[in-house]
């Protein structure tokens, strides 16, 4: 598909851990490894001042700092796309933050497989 010159292009950008970051820039993402939440602010104002679309990808720290420019595109929405991933020396210990907001709508059981469900193979 060729690129129209009149569309902005996305930024991937990817906050975190060296060793993940590195990954990501194999893949074309922009890196900060091992990224403060001062650079994280930065770049999230950045974006918001240029008025940039991004897909930004942060590791749980810096997902949850408190971070007033993190916050503020959190609540707004718009083209710039944050997401929260597991970090690389723990993902089963992972728990999103979307997770904690179900279990305080919907109680702790929301998040259990039923006990007598079927298994499914399809």
């Amino acid at each position: 598909m060729p690129v129209d010159e009149t569309t902005p292009n996305t930024r991937l950008i990817m906050l975190g851990e060296a060793a993940l970051c590195a990954g990501f820039s194999l893949i074309g993402f922009e890196t900060w490894p091992d990224a403060s939440p001062q650079q994280l602010d930065t770049v999230l104002n950045e974006l918001m001042d240029r008025n940039e679309t991004a897909v930004v990808f942060l590791e749980p720290a810096l997902a949850r700092c408190d971070c007033d420019s993190l916050r503020q595109l959190q609540h707004r929405g718009g083209g710039i796309v944050i997401t929260e991933i597991p970090p690389l020396n723990a993902p089963r210990d992972y728990r999103p933050q979307v997770e904690e907001l179900v279990i305080s709508v919907l109680g702790q059981n929301a998040l259990e497989s039923p006990s007598n469900a079927p298994d499914r193979t399809d």
